[in-house]
């Protein structure tokens, strides 16, 4: 996928660009693969806000996206599609007893391509297999964590993970942070890197397109009252202090460690801050 320049016409498309829609074959999607997706506006069951700067929005119904097809699946790609609901861009299936799927579609896969989910599946990009059919230092996506459970590990635009090593029943993984975490050879993951792979390099050039997205304007702590926010007042807050950013509740924001402490994996050989500058 290609960045798109816009010729600008007005201020707001200056600093603009745009994804290259050209690699997309088909506007209509499979009507049975979707949902409607209603939005929670940021808000809980009870009405309250509990994640800021949510709200609006483009109505967009949801892509059911199947991230465990079974064994012995053999597709052919039919359409590559958008989805507004993820930055990968995703491919319509038809498997042999003519049902349609949606997966996300790889670096490469185009109309007629070939899909095989299985032990005698070829090392080809698309197809599906265990970890202990697929060669070390492959790339690899849509990774499982558990047997069976469903893709877990790189499903995003650009995404993939490398298949480091196999030893003693697992596989190592190096993921796309720098972490190398072990998983069973008996899951199942995807040749090839995920499409769309020039996603994050997009500029969104104005605030519309942000409120189009369902994101609203966020307001800076230090632009704030010191009754509002911890970085708040005239008086130097925070800043030329040393101290440490916090949320507008106190809570540590750079550096606040967020993975709980009752749900350490320990299949992670080695953590995605290790080697980092201290």
């Amino acid at each position: 996928m290609a960045i798109k320049q816009l010729n600008p016409t007005t201020p707001g498309q200056r600093g603009m660009t745009t994804q290259d829609f050209s690699g997309i074959t088909t506007k209509k999607p499979v009507r049975s693969l979707l949902v409607i997706k209603k939005t929670a506006q940021g808000r809980n069951n009870q009405g309250r806000i509990t994640t800021r700067h949510k709200g609006g929005g483009v109505k967009k119904y949801y892509r059911i996206i199947n991230f465990k097809l079974p064994v012995g699946t053999i597709a052919t790609v039919e359409h590559i599609e958008y989805d507004p609901n993820r930055s990968a861009r995703i491919a319509r299936i038809k498997d042999q007893k003519n049902t349609y799927h949606y997966i996300l579609a790889t670096h490469g896969m185009q109309i007629g391509s070939k899909i095989v989910v299985g032990k005698d599946a070829p090392i080809e990009t698309g197809n599906k297999l265990s970890l202990e059919d697929i060669p070390v230092g492959s790339n690899i996506h849509s990774v499982e964590l558990q047997p069976g459970r469903g893709a877990q590990l790189a499903r995003s635009a650009g995404a993939s993970v490398q298949l480091m090593a196999k030893d003693n029943g697992y596989a190592q993984l190096k993921l796309p942070s720098g972490e190398i975490r072990l998983v069973k050879v008996e899951c199942m993951a995807s040749i090839g890197v995920v499409g769309n792979e020039q996603h994050q390099n997009i500029k969104i050039g104005k605030a519309g397109r942000n409120r189009h997205r369902g994101i609203r304007p966020s307001v800076r702590g230090v632009a704030m009252g010191a009754y509002d926010h911890p970085h708040g007042g005239g008086d130097g807050g925070r800043h030329g202090t040393g101290k440490d950013p916090r949320t507008p509740w106190g809570q540590k924001t750079l550096g606040y460690k967020t993975r709980s402490r009752k749900k350490v994996s320990t299949m992670i050989v080695k953590g995605r801050n290790e080697g980092k500058r201290r």
